[in-house]
């Protein structure tokens, strides 16, 4: 069970990597932009892929549910910490330089911040969790990975305004908002979802 919940969780940290686009400007603008929100935000990135790590070791399928329970509640604690903060990153950064860009900029820093309160009500929903019946626990994290997809499909539509266009190569040439796998670098930009 605890695997699809952190499945749900990586296809959310993808959708704030993908605060990648707007119209053509000048490149000089855009990649001072995107490094102005980048490099910030690496800390928030690998915050993100930290938790998302740390629940999916989590539950081998023999872990104690309190033991479950207790890695899920810290992990949706910094998620939601890393959203607030990337909100705030994405604010500071300012709008891309862009026709669109103050819009999409407002849009994403809204859902940013509706992440981070949903991943704070995530939490507060698994502590609540009965831990003392298996079937019942793992029952609570389904409708938990449910209440994640949910979260995730509502982000999207913010993210789509500003990944059109030149902000998001501009963004994938920072070091702190490049893919891990391809670059050591922490930011979780191309977690799979299930």
């Amino acid at each position: 069970m605890n695997k699809k919940l952190v499945a749900a969780l990586s296809g959310g940290a993808a959708l704030v990597l993908t605060l990648t686009g707007c119209s053509d400007d000048s490149q000089k603008k855009l990649n001072n932009w995107a490094k102005s929100f980048c490099d910030p935000a690496q800390a928030q990135f690998k915050q993100i892929q930290d938790a998302n790590g740390a629940m999916q070791t989590a539950d081998n399928g023999s872990t104690d549910s309190k033991k479950v329970q207790q890695t899920d509640s810290a992990a949706f604690q910094k998620i939601s910490q890393a959203y607030a903060s990337l909100a705030t990153s994405l604010e500071k950064a300012g709008p891309p330089p862009t026709d669109q860009g103050k819009q999409a900029q407002q849009n994403a820093v809204k859902e940013l911040n509706s992440l981070s309160k949903g991943y704070a009500d995530l939490q507060k929903q698994v502590k609540a969790l009965d831990t003392s019946d298996k079937l019942k626990f793992a029952d609570g994290l389904r409708d938990l990975s449910n209440g994640i997809n949910k979260l995730n499909k509502q982000s999207e539509a913010a993210f789509k305004n500003l990944e059109a266009g030149d902000v998001g190569t501009a963004m994938a040439n920072q070091k702190g908002c490049q893919n891990p796998a391809a670059s050591g670098s922490p930011a979780p930009t191309q977690s799979k979802k299930a």
